[in-house]
């Protein structure tokens, strides 16, 4: 029995060991392959980038000049069979770190030994070949190893001895002073040409002069000629189109004259219309509401009097009929009256003595409620004198009275009543 193993594109899968006992190795990569337990043996490597700083410290140049170098490589395990082999011999079962290490120590032993053939200059100027040289040398002896170096750069180089900045200053010093030289030698002959020049261009100046001052002379007389011609025809040209000027002025005037006619009469028919829409507006809101209003209070004053005149005419009537009316209660109240009394006098004139006493006995209840009526509300009556016969006095004068104020109210004399007499006498007023 086995398993299925899988590996991705960054890793080598190495299978050693088979069925048979066969020492074949099998190398997969970014794939699976199948692997007998106990039997197969399986193993894996790195095949992503590996960045490398190799650095020579204190290296001696071909002049003997110590310098350092440090520099940067990115390499890898090259992926074809025979190289991948190659690999796996040298480095399977090592971890990346131990990988790093074998490499470097490779690089930078070649770096020692091309620094040891070439001048400092040579390094300093041309950095770019310089790398180049050193991936060329060491390129065989890694690859054999199955690495591939995919790029070397020099990343920096300097010394203690400040060689690189004397040589530096050196180099400046004569560019400067090559520069100088040649400001200087530029500056001669850019004055020596600037003389020729200036030379060559005062006499083709002095040339250009001449011949311009004879053709501005040309020119100006061409330019008199010319101006006379122009002035003529613009005067002609000016007194024409004053003339023509004049006349579409006077056309325009004209047409101007017409239009204010035609607007000064449409203005006039507007004014009418203005005139005779106001005329009836004044009608509308003036004149025929006026008119209303006149119409309205005159039938309102119209109303008025009818209305005060049927008024009078009705309360005239009404005191006429309550007149009437009253004039006729009256008659026939009277009438009433008259008739009771002479039916009373007919009727005391059939009674005897005793029956008109007993009448006028029947009233005296009655006139003396009457009387006593204010009295009711009386709890006593106090008669202050200081004399006794006083009080009886007073009652004789009110009883002596009765008599009159009965005849007065009644007719009827209470003086002719026999009863009665005896009770007004004197002598029985004078017993009580």
């Amino acid at each position: 029995m086995g398993n299925c193993h899988t590996v991705g594109p960054n890793e080598a899968l190495v299978v050693s060991g088979g069925c048979c006992g066969s020492d074949e190795k099998t190398y997969v990569v970014g794939g699976w392959a199948w692997a007998w337990w106990l039997i197969s043996d399986i193993q894996r490597i790195t095949l992503e980038i590996m960045t490398l700083q190799p650095k020579c410290e204190d290296v001696e140049t071909a002049e003997g000049v110590a310098i350092t170098v440090t520099g940067v490589a990115q390499v890898k395990v090259m992926t074809e069979n025979e190289l991948l082999g190659y690999a796996c011999e040298q480095f399977l079962g090592k971890s990346v770190v131990e990988i790093k290490s074998v490499i470097l120590q490779t690089l930078e032993g070649h770096l020692r030994a091309i620094l040891g053939t070439l001048t400092v200059e040579q390094i300093y100027q041309d950095r770019d070949k310089f790398a180049t040289l050193v991936r060329e040398v060491a390129a065989p002896d890694v690859g054999r190893m199955g690495i591939e170096i995919l790029s070397f750069t020099i990343k920096d180089v300097y010394d203690k001895v400040e060689y690189l900045s004397s040589l530096g200053k050196t180099q400046t010093a004569a560019v400067q002073r090559d520069a100088d030289i040649g400001v200087a030698e530029a500056e001669r002959d850019a004055g020596i040409r600037e003389a020729e020049c200036k030379k060559e261009m005062m006499d083709v100046k002095f040339l250009a002069d001449t011949k311009m001052a004879d053709s501005k002379r040309e020119l100006e007389m061409q330019k008199a000629s010319f101006n006379q011609e122009v002035n003529t025809k613009k005067a002609e040209a000016q007194l024409a189109y004053e003339l023509q000027a004049a006349k579409e002025q006077q056309k325009i005037r004209l047409e101007e004259i017409e239009i204010e006619v035609v607007q000064r009469k449409k203005q006039i028919t507007i004014e009418e219309k203005e005139i005779d829409r106001t005329d009836k507006e004044l009608i509308a809101t003036v004149k025929r509401p006026a008119e209303a209003e006149a119409y309205k209070m005159q039938q309102l004053a119209e109303g008025q009097k009818i209305k005060k005149v049927l008024t009078a005419q009705a309360e005239a009537e009404k005191i006429r009929c309550i007149g009437e009316a009253e004039a006729a209660s009256i008659e026939a109240v009277g009438k009433a009256e008259a008739e009771k009394m002479r039916l009373k006098a007919e009727s005391y004139q059939q009674y005897g003595e005793a029956a008109k006493t007993a009448l006028v006995l029947e009233a005296l209840p009655k006139i003396a409620s009457k009387v006593a009526a204010p009295l009711s509300k009386t709890n006593e009556i106090v008669i202050l004198s200081g004399e006794g016969s006083r009080v009886t006095g007073e009652v004789t004068r009110l009883l002596a009275e009765l008599p009159v104020s009965v005849n007065a109210l009644t007719g009827v004399d209470l003086t002719k009543i026999p009863l009665l007499q005896k009770m007004t006498s004197p002598q029985c007023q004078t017993a009580n």
